[in-house]
């Protein structure tokens, strides 16, 4: 494993526990801060209580959240997604305290952990990767053979890049995104629209409180020019009540922020290895579903995979399965997400707002498409269709 944050540790973890020998390498030696939403929806909560690692997640201290609201102009919703396996709750862990968790459940698994080492290259025999070089945390040059070499490190991935993994599905950038730590704002899971704006909150470790802003993409240069401002004008004009509360509280750590939110889908394996996580599909955090999809990508491959590793037909065969299962599975999300990341408001989905309004049970019903806890499909039922049309 290439990276050992939120795709790589339970990939590891879960090949671990099917037996195979698994070597875990990531360059940075934890805790390790990582821009992030850190937010898990239910489906993710639900894979960590069946992998038995949500108690150590929840034992870091982060608040659950059960209650969301949103707000546009006059309408709100308030509400919470519908249950997966009977959590109904999510959690935003910071990332210095989940990837640690993550990375030592892989460890129990049996998976040998080595921090500090970076990447250098995939080792080739004809077409197929049989393993990889890396840097030591003393510099030195070492390699480790495998019969599956697996990218999980970002988005920016090098693995991706030296392999020839070719973007199969991309788009362009859509915002650039402003977040900080408040202390003394009280807060749940918060969502803010206004033409070409969206701010959010999310409760963290620490009492703390993440306040986001989001913007158009195109509008990147003015903001990170002057972020600071750029970012509380939009929680003032977007979510006025919410800016009073910033008043009474305090940026406790520095603003973060990116212009750097790529869509895409890359190939997602190839002889002798496969990608997982941001490394393969990246798209825009409006809808803070990246941790929750590599969840969902790590146990797909190694449910692929079975017992097949040693069987070079059958592995081939797993991966080209795990490939297409896994585009098939995401572009239904990625397409929603970027209609999100478009920051406008077609009239259409106004009256479906309005439509839903004072339902609690369609108010619910839409929370859990956000959440992946149901699907599109399945909410915009023919009566719910015939009064937004």
């Amino acid at each position: 494993m290439v990276g050992a944050r939120c795709a790589g540790a339970p990939t590891a973890m879960l090949f671990a526990r099917a037996g195979y020998r698994v070597l875990l390498l990531d360059k940075a030696k934890f805790p390790r801060d990582t821009l992030s939403t850190h937010y898990l929806h239910q489906p993710a909560v639900a894979r960590l209580d069946r992998w038995g690692v949500l108690d150590s997640v929840v034992a870091t201290g982060c608040p659950p959240v059960d209650r969301i609201s949103y707000q546009n102009g006059d309408i709100r919703l308030d509400g919470c997604s519908w249950a997966v396996d009977g959590h109904r709750e999510g959690y935003a862990p910071r990332r210095t305290r989940l990837d640690p968790v993550l990375a030592e459940a892989a460890v129990d698994a049996g998976a040998e952990f080595r921090e500090g080492c970076r990447f250098d290259e995939p080792i080739f025999e004809d077409d197929q990767v049989v393993g990889v070089r890396y840097r030591t945390p003393q510099g030195s040059l070492a390699e480790e053979r495998a019969r599956l070499v697996v990218g999980a490190d970002g988005m920016r991935s090098s693995f991706a890049d030296a392999v020839g993994a070719g973007t199969v599905t991309g788009d362009p950038t859509m915002t650039c995104a402003y977040y900080s730590y408040w202390s003394g704002v009280p807060a749940h899971f918060e969502l803010y629209e206004a033409p070409n704006r969206w701010v959010g909150t999310i409760p963290t470790n620490d009492e703390l409180t993440l306040v986001g802003s989001y913007f158009p993409q195109s509008e990147f240069d003015r903001v990170r020019a002057d972020a600071a401002t750029a970012y509380l004008d939009n929680v003032r004009t977007t979510a006025p009540e919410l800016h009073e509360r910033l008043r009474d509280g305090e940026q406790v750590e520095r603003l973060y922020g990116t212009g750097e939110q790529r869509n895409f889908f890359r190939q997602a394996a190839g002889p002798g290895w496969a990608l997982v996580g941001d490394s393969g599909h990246h798209k825009d955090s409006i809808t803070a579903r990246g941790m929750m999809d590599a969840f969902h990508q790590a146990e797909m491959l190694v449910d692929h995979v079975g017992t097949d590793l040693h069987d070079e037909e059958r592995l081939a065969a797993a991966l080209e399965d795990y490939a297409e299962d896994r585009d098939e599975y995401m572009i239904d999300a990625y397409r929603s997400t970027l209609t999100v990341a478009e920051l406008s408001m077609p009239p259409e989905r106004l009256r479906m707002l309005r439509a839903i309004a004072g339902n609690q049970d369609l108010v619910d019903g839409y929370f859990a498409t956000l959440s992946g806890a149901c699907e599109v499909d399945d909410f915009y039922t023919e009566e719910l269709l015939a009064q937004v049309v």
